[in-house]
């Protein structure tokens, strides 16, 4: 018996090469729709879904600024443990908000009449927030993921300070 030129292993090789083609035309990365897109198009949707994300953590910086003005103005005895954690928080709303529109923001929610259960509100808004910005940190782009997670992580600091806040003001 004559070879015919084709081997076993240039068969393997060859049908893996081509599943291996398959596979990559099958993962072009994209709908119908953005087929064609060109890197101009790409960097344009980067650069709105950052600027998406950055105007709602802005605006969220903004609502929880305020709900700590709140706090301090219906709780005087807190208005001196509150005052660092505010201006951190005001820091935060700044750093979001730099390069994108001014966030419409909410009035706060009326404070509870006791000091310590608007304290509680106020630490698990904290938590709420910190825990909503980790969520995004997969979506985002680098600068903003880091700006993200250090900002969660202060707010996972200012939830413990004000719970321990909590339990040192008097009603």
């Amino acid at each position: 018996m004559q070879r015919t030129g084709t081997t076993r292993r240039s068969a393997l090789t060859a049908s893996g090469a081509l599943a291996l083609g398959a596979l990559l035309t099958g993962c072009g990365g994209g709908t119908g729709s953005d087929r064609g897109a060109t890197p101009a198009d790409a960097r344009s949707a980067s650069a709105r879904a950052r600027t998406a994300l950055r105007t709602a953590a802005a605006r969220t910086s903004h609502a929880l600024h305020a709900r700590y003005a709140a706090v301090a103005a219906a709780h005087p005895a807190t208005a001196g443990g509150l005052a660092p954690l505010r201006a951190a928080v005001g820091e935060h709303a700044r750093a979001f908000s730099k390069d994108v529109p001014a966030p419409s923001v909410p009035a706060p929610a009326p404070s509870p009449s006791d000091a310590r259960t608007a304290l509680k509100e106020l630490a698990a808004e904290e938590l709420r927030v910190a825990d909503e910005r980790a969520g995004t940190l997969l979506t985002a782009d680098p600068e903003t993921a880091r700006l993200l997670a250090s900002v969660a992580a202060a707010g996972a600091v200012h939830a413990h300070l004000l719970t321990e806040l909590a339990k040192e003001i008097a009603s």
